[in-house]
């Protein structure tokens, strides 16, 4: 079962955000891969063996290479060369390409999950079916409880509910006016922020019922976006002479500043909150470099911390992962001169990112074994 295949192996379910991610990109590059199940034999034989839980998308190559998160998929086959780059070359961009990735990665979970497991009465039927043809009736019913479970730890609550549901709705007008000028977020051809985005905006928000629903109804542009990201190369139909480059000479499309500051709004006082608990944490463990983030390889969170989400106080769980993610953005910062760092900061600032962007610190999240560990 470890023999080569002649395509890549993308180990995923049809309803995963993460998994959306991952297969969004293959199929933008026209990257040849078959999709399977995680009850496919193969990924009990040869992939849990490799990555130790039972976590998607995985991709095999089809030279046994085994890979596992989307973002490091992506970083897999950027590395050697695909048809429409997804990192901006320029160093504002680049920037904030990341950091809306981040928005899509861990923001707006909290939207997602809220959609599917809070309005689980209104389309049950949809939600059972993805599940029990995925994983089978008895492991469905295990796991769909489970996921309910995360709600509290994911800020979800009657409190935020109200709140949730308006950031989603305002989040589909500032996209769709920026969708009906531009077919991705950086102009020509989606970026990692597309990516980013794609995964709750496809597999919750743009499939499940209820919030789909209100994508279709109020915010065609959008749900047009999501059909592209899906489709094969650049889906670009009502863009034909557009171009596949980004905008030019760093600019960012005016249209892209709301959409921006709304993700400002979301994105903070978490962030600083779960950075300052993470730095709390790492002062006062000391973990070793290379050492796992948990002690068991499903840990991914080191704590909960008390935040807020839009004013309200919420409990979010601290998953240093979201370091791996932004600690990019910081690379590209620090590598730049001071006046032109300055210059960029003040562009952030304008809105509300600047704290998005970390500053070094005498650690860092990466990823080795299929696991995220510190580095010191």
């Amino acid at each position: 079962m470890t023999t080569d295949h002649s395509v890549h192996e993308l180990f995923g379910m049809p309803h995963s955000l993460y998994t959306g991610i991952a297969r969004a990109y293959l199929r933008t590059q026209g990257i040849a891969y078959r999709e399977l199940g995680t009850r496919h034999p193969v990924f009990a034989a040869d992939i849990l063996p490799v990555t130790r839980r039972s976590i998607i998308p995985v991709l095999r190559t089809p030279g046994g290479e085994i890979i596992q998160d989307s973002l490091d998929i992506i970083d897999h086959f950027e590395a050697r060369g695909v048809p429409y780059p997804a990192y901006p070359e320029t160093p504002l961009q680049r920037i904030l390409a990341i950091v809306l990735q981040y928005y899509g990665y861990q923001s707006l979970l909290r939207h997602a999950m809220h959609y599917r497991w809070s309005f689980l009465a209104e389309q049950e039927t949809f939600i059972r079916h993805a599940f029990a043809s995925a994983l089978g009736a008895e492991l469905a019913e295990e796991v769909m409880q489970r996921m309910q479970s995360y709600l509290p730890g994911l800020g979800v609550t009657p409190d935020t509910a109200p709140l949730i549901e308006a950031s989603y709705r305002d989040l589909l007008q500032l996209l769709n006016t920026h969708l009906a000028q531009h077919p991705y977020l950086f102009g020509g051809r989606p970026s990692i922020a597309d990516y980013g985005l794609i995964g709750p905006l496809y597999a919750h928000l743009g499939r499940d019922p209820v919030p789909a629903g209100i994508m279709k109804t109020t915010a065609p542009w959008v749900y047009r976006w999501v059909e592209r990201m899906l489709a094969p190369g650049l889906d670009v139909v009502e863009f034909a002479d557009y171009g596949a480059d980004f905008v030019a000479d760093d600019a960012i499309p005016d249209t892209l500043a709301p959409v921006l500051t709304h993700a400002a709004a979301e994105i903070f006082p978490e962030l600083t909150d779960k950075l300052a608990f993470m730095d709390a944490w790492v002062a006062q463990q000391q973990p070793a470099n290379g050492q796992p983030i948990g002690a068991k390889p499903h840990q991914r969170h080191i704590g909960q911390v008390q935040t807020q989400f839009r004013g309200v106080p919420i409990q979010a769980g601290v998953e240093p992962y979201l370091l791996y993610l932004l600690q990019r953005a910081g690379d590209v910062m620090q590598r730049l001169p001071q006046a032109e760092q300055q210059r960029l900061q003040a562009v952030l600032e304008s809105y509300g990112l600047q704290a998005a962007v970390p500053a070094a610190r005498d650690y860092r999240v990466g990823r080795a074994g299929q696991l995220e560990v510190w580095q010191r």
